[in-house]
């Protein structure tokens, strides 16, 4: 007897079933896109083998009677391949979920109240952290301090992560706890903020982060792999079926494993290990196989060049257009950025660097112009993540030396008002410049950069396509010339980002061998106006054949 998946309850699904794929199931009534090397390529159903792709329906074809085939009627929904972010911190969204959140706090008086309230529903908790603070949405504008969040909480440490994760905000006992006072040095690369006096203010920038926060107590197992699960049951909602982690330790992968062991990975992760002392000893033994049926890889390095331009500490090549005397921090010199680009190549794996400045930018290509050979970076695909601000004779070597340019289009439309400031007209040329870098030859990436911004990979679809907010701010889009078309965007999120991840010929589209990752949404994202793109909602989501996500 054949079986019939409705689209029914709501239920987020655990995977037991990652190894049990032995069966045929049969996708019929729905109206299929995906994209292709030809182009976007339409189907009324599809075949799936074992977990894999074995045939599209063609739009007249009637589906085919298979014997003890299973029968998902997909009820006239629009079928997409499973959409890929190119660059998450999985880690950092689950945890999100279980500390303050000042994610669009407006003033730094809702953003207080925020702690004011998580401190007195977390009396427990010896250390209060949390994320998503943004002077720049604030009147104020200005940094905020620790005697502000004294003001809130007094008896025990807190400590607030900017938004871009590229500044910290800590109260006078987290600076007790770790031994800052007007005596302590900010490291190379980094910033204490201080006063007048000289007195460290409570934020700090880059490097100088890791001085207070080496101190907060560190997750244990079980609340890593608890935040992973979280995070991952959240993206599988939201239809996305792989995301490349842009920056995980020995702890986060070890438990990545431990997951995949008992079948609790929904959606597949391409992990980057983040450059350290410690990942040195496991970078010079290679990329890890590929394990759980492509569920997990580790086969990329992730370092950070520069800062993050809402926090001043993205590499500018000069002065920023509201600090004169300012041009940001680079957080390895040139030679640590030669001697990382050889290491890294000699070992096989693909190099992922994070350049938000145009000087950033500079030195990224410098050091894989320089330290890697033609064949090496032809192999490797090395790659810079959010690639934001290019100078605009660096653009063209992108194609040049095949750097992937790793892009995040909701940070354009996040950062649109703030960016003028910083970097002042004519620099915004060359700023989250999609069009002038796929025209070029450059082979791009998509992704959210989450929890910096939001993970619904719609968002980034609109926002590539409109270069609005989603109020559709700017009328005509923000620097229009830049927009990407329907089908670029989503291949950004599909095909594109697969390849960015050597892993084109698994995922990405739905094409026979391919595994089956799909979704089924509540719109034709191809019909709709483009201001409905961002209101795409996701009924159901696979992986492998099987369902992840379901409404």
């Amino acid at each position: 007897m054949r079986s019939k998946l409705r689209l029914g309850t709501f239920a987020l699904l655990a995977l037991s079933t990652m190894s049990a794929r032995a069966e045929t199931i049969v996708v019929k009534n729905v109206s299929g896109s995906t994209p292709s090397p030809q182009g976007i390529q339409t189907f009324s159903g599809l075949v799936v083998v074992d977990g894999k792709v074995d045939r599209l329906l063609a739009s007249s074809a009637a589906p085919p009677s298979i014997p003890h085939a299973k029968i998902l009627d997909g009820g006239g929904r629009t079928l997409l391949p499973g959409l890929i972010d190119a660059h998450g911190h999985i880690l950092e969204l689950g945890r999100q979920r279980t500390q303050a959140d000042l994610r669009g706090a407006t003033s730094l008086a809702a953003a207080l109240e925020r702690v004011r309230t998580f401190a007195a529903s977390n009396s427990d908790q010896p250390w209060i952290l949390g994320r998503g603070w943004n002077q720049a949405l604030w009147p104020e504008k200005r940094f905020p301090t620790a005697r502000d969040l004294d003001a809130v909480v007094r008896d025990r440490p807190v400590v607030l992560t900017r938004i871009d994760g590229h500044a910290i905000w800590a109260n006078s006992a987290a600076m007790k706890a770790a031994g800052i006072s007007a005596l302590a040095k900010g490291p190379e690369g980094g910033q204490i903020v201080r006063d007048g006096a000289g007195e460290p203010t409570g934020v700090f920038v880059d490097a100088a982060m890791p001085l207070i926060e080496r101190h907060a107590p560190a997750p244990t197992d079980e609340q890593v792999r608890r935040a992973l699960r979280a995070a991952m049951r959240e993206l599988a909602s939201l239809g996305v079926t792989s995301v490349h982690d842009a920056g995980v330790d020995e702890q986060q992968y070890r438990a990545y494993q431990q997951l995949g062991a008992a079948g609790e990975l929904p959606i597949r992760i391409y992990a980057m290990l983040q450059d350290s002392e410690a990942a040195r000893p496991v970078i010079a033994t290679g990329p890890k196989p590929s394990q759980f049926d492509d569920r997990l890889q580790l086969r990329a390095v992730k370092a950070w060049v520069d800062g993050a331009l809402g926090s001043r500490g993205a590499a500018l090549l000069k002065d920023y257009g509201d600090q004169p005397h300012h041009r940001g921090f680079m957080l390895y010199s040139s030679a640590q950025l030669g001697e990382l680009a050889a290491f890294t190549a000699s070992k096989g794996w693909q190099l992922n660097l994070h350049a938000i400045g145009d000087a950033g930018n500079r030195a990224a290509l410098d050091a894989f112009a320089t330290h890697m050979t033609q064949q090496q970076r032809s192999a490797l695909r090395p790659r810079i993540e959010h690639a934001q601000v290019i100078a605009p004779e660096d653009a063209p070597r992108f194609a040049e030396l095949g750097v992937i340019a790793s892009i995040q289009p909701t940070h354009a439309t996040s950062d649109m008002n703030m960016a003028e400031d910083r970097l002042g007209r004519e620099r915004l040329r060359g700023a989250y410049a999609w069009r002038t870098l796929l025209d070029s030859g450059a082979r791009l990436a998509g992704g959210s950069d989450f929890p910096v911004e939001l993970p619904n990979p719609f968002y980034g679809l609109y926002a590539a396509v409109t270069r609005q907010d989603r109020e559709g701010r700017p009328p005509g889009g923000w620097h229009a010339s830049e927009k990407l078309s329907r089908e670029e965007a989503l291949r950004l999120f599909t095909l594109d980002a697969a390849y960015a991840a050597h892993m084109e010929g698994a995922v990405g589209s739905l094409e026979p061998g391919k595994w089956a990752d799909f979704i089924l949404v509540d719109r034709d994202y191809f019909k709709i106006p483009e201001s409905e793109i961002d209101d795409v909602r996701v009924i159901a989501a696979y992986v492998a054949g099987a369902p992840v996500f379901r409404q």
